[in-house]
């Protein structure tokens, strides 16, 4: 009953967090592009990367509120480009390109990403995962007792929206556990200690 009242939790914070917006002005020169984000926390991170993962740029968002930046983008590299607002449980995206003295921002195909939920208790890891879009999670779980780790359980999930699982180790096997989740292009991962 427990899990199913922190599963209805969850997914009601996590759709109210998919209705906060960003906005951009409508003048979007290379050397002016300002990004307007409503509802933010301190401590969450905005990134602008390119489409092969690297950071161009990092910050960790010091208050909570409103937050609006400036940015001139002139020695971007004409391509394509995206922000990410990292939150606690969720990565919002929005690609934008660089095209010679303007910057086109593509609110319209902006994404979240629903990060999973994993949380332990003794031997049990329990996992829960809401996927708009009904993505591929692949669960790998690792085992480490002294410097070689192996990995113990595997399973790919496909074609569900909500995710629950509950994962129980073997009290018997000390050592260090760690829990990989693979979905949509990122990695995240949760370690336990028995």
């Amino acid at each position: 009953m427990k899990n199913k009242i922190l599963l209805c939790f969850l997914m009601i914070t996590m759709i109210s967090y998919a209705s906060e917006t960003s906005s951009f002005t409508k003048k979007n020169d290379i050397k002016k592009t300002i990004l307007s984000l409503d509802n933010v926390k301190k401590g969450q991170q905005l990134f602008i990367k390119d489409y092969s993962g690297g950071v161009l740029y990092n910050e960790v968002l010091e208050k909570n509120g409103t937050y609006s930046k400036k940015f001139n983008l002139s020695a971007f590299p004409l391509g394509n480009y995206y922000f990410e607002l990292e939150k606690d449980m969720e990565i919002k995206v929005t690609p934008f390109k660089v095209d010679f003295d303007k910057v086109e921002i593509y609110t319209e195909k902006e994404s979240t990403i629903f990060k999973p939920f994993m949380k332990s208790k003794e031997n049990k890891v329990y996992l829960s995962r809401l996927s708009m879009n009904n993505q591929s999670m692949k669960v790998n779980i690792y085992y480490q007792a002294s410097n070689d780790e192996e990995l113990i359980f595997s399973e790919k999930i496909e074609n569900k929206n909500i995710i629950e699982r509950i994962y129980a180790l073997d009290e018997q096997q000390k050592g260090i556990y760690r829990i990989i989740v693979l979905t949509e292009g990122r990695t995240f991962s949760h370690v336990i200690a028995l």
